[in-house]
């Protein structure tokens, strides 16, 4: 199906920038993040694919409502979406925001997309059959991580949510470079091989991670909870524990982890 999802997460993109360049109407949600008409166009767009291409698997959004918490954790299979990822981004016009789409099957991500249509970047992987990347008209190539310099490892970092825990590690770590970046593109980085670990901290959400999981894990990689641990999905809580998106296996990151 993977075919069937970049078209839809092309439509979804399509949706957002219809209204990209004009000024976003902003919400607050209850947890104090923003919603913008872009968010809610993307996630009708989605919503309404997923549910006539595959009737019989349900969908969990950022954007869903009204899903008890007994019906989801009965899900063995089942659609994670994040319609727009980085909607902080979307409102300063970065550009780093993305439409993530992931299939979850007991509890791991199989299958996901991550398009950022304001530069028709498109990362997609399917379990077994590697990760790709798109750039424009371009051709998919395929991705894979990178061998690891440890005398100068690559650090990619949220622009708006590092925190101090990451400026520890960083600490022990003078000659690493530190790479910004918006939305789930920064575990896209790790996977294409443009940087080579991508610590989490502070929370996400199951949506904003379960495409760019799969995508990571097919190019080589890996992301695990600081107990080294993959991190799965369908849980009760929607919040991820902290956690690190690596590349190559032989980073030690867990001797680099602050203590508490």
């Amino acid at each position: 199906m993977i075919n069937d999802i970049r078209r839809i997460a092309a439509e979804a993109g399509e949706a957002i920038m219809k209204t990209y360049d004009g000024p976003a109407e902003i919400e607050t949600k209850e947890d104090d993040s923003p919603l913008t008409q872009a968010d809610r166009a993307a996630h009708d767009c989605i919503i309404a694919a997923l549910e006539q291409l595959t009737p019989d698997i349900p969908v969990l959004s950022e954007e869903s409502e009204g899903i008890p918490t007994e019906e989801r954790l009965g899900w063995k299979r089942f659609w994670l979406v994040d319609p727009l990822d980085g909607t902080k981004e979307f409102i300063k016009k970065t550009g780093q925001f993305t439409v993530n789409i992931a299939l979850i099957e007991n509890s791991e991500p199989t299958l996901g997309v991550v398009l950022a249509p304001a530069s028709d970047l498109e990362y997609f992987a399917a379990r077994g059959n590697g990760a790709f990347k798109r750039l424009g008209q371009a051709e998919p190539q395929p991705i894979k991580i990178a061998e690891a310099d440890k005398a100068k490892l690559r650090i990619v970092a949220s622009r708006d949510h590092a925190g101090p825990k990451v400026a520890a590690m960083l600490e022990q770590l003078p000659d690493a470079e530190l790479v910004s970046m918006g939305s789930s593109l920064k575990f896209c980085l790790v996977a294409e091989g443009a940087a080579d670990l991508y610590p989490r901290f502070v929370p996400t959400m199951e949506w904003d991670t379960g495409a760019a999981q799969c995508i990571l894990e097919q190019a080589g990689g890996a992301v695990c909870t600081l107990d080294g641990y993959r991190l799965a999905y369908g849980r009760e809580d929607l919040r991820n524990p902290s956690i690190i998106a690596a590349g190559h296996p032989a980073i030690d990151w867990k001797s680099l982890l602050p203590s508490d």
